[in-house]
């Protein structure tokens, strides 16, 4: 699977002279992914970590900072992986430094997990910024181009999930 980004209205997977205005707006969202995988890619490997540990430890950090606490079921909940990877995923993160395990002060027999470490904080304040300069960006539109904009992007993960879906049932069939 290639990466290529391409800048030019051309450059989708359509030829040239084809609905040039959905062009620019599937490249500038390609763009928009591409780097967005790249600042996730800088965190997770400043961190040595992969992407469902960098997803737990925002899960984590969520939760901490809503005054929650998330045991390894949620955890598996949310990642959507199976409790067998969510084990080994908090194995790994406890041995690397950055998960603790502690007591569920509410059940006896339950563990909480919780997020540890400085230098994981700063990465992921680092993309906790970036989230912030992003919503900065989105409040400057007026409302009714933000609704066009959700209704865009909801449409194309629809897509996309549909897409998906539909690959899994060929292979599955």
């Amino acid at each position: 699977m290639t990466t290529e980004v391409t800048n030019t209205t051309t450059g989708f997977w359509y030829g040239a002279g084809s609905r040039v205005d959905a062009v620019d707006v599937l490249n500038a969202l390609r763009r928009y992914r591409s780097a967005e995988s790249a600042a996730q890619r800088r965190a997770r490997e400043a961190l040595g970590i992969g992407e469902n540990a960098l997803l737990a430890l925002r899960v984590l950090l969520d939760a901490e900072s809503e005054g929650r606490s998330v045991n390894a079921k949620e955890l598996a909940d949310r990642l959507e992986i199976t409790p067998a990877s969510t084990s080994a995923l908090v194995d790994r993160l406890v041995r690397s430094g950055h998960v603790e395990r502690h007591a569920d002060p509410h059940d006896r027999r339950g563990v909480i997990l919780t997020a540890s470490g400085g230098s994981m904080r700063q990465v992921l304040q680092v993309i906790d910024e970036l989230d912030t300069r992003a919503i900065e960006v989105a409040e400057h539109l007026p409302p009714t181009d933000m609704a066009v904009v959700v209704g865009f992007l909801e449409e194309m993960a629809r897509v996309v999930d549909h897409d998906e879906h539909a690959a899994d049932t060929e292979r599955s069939a």
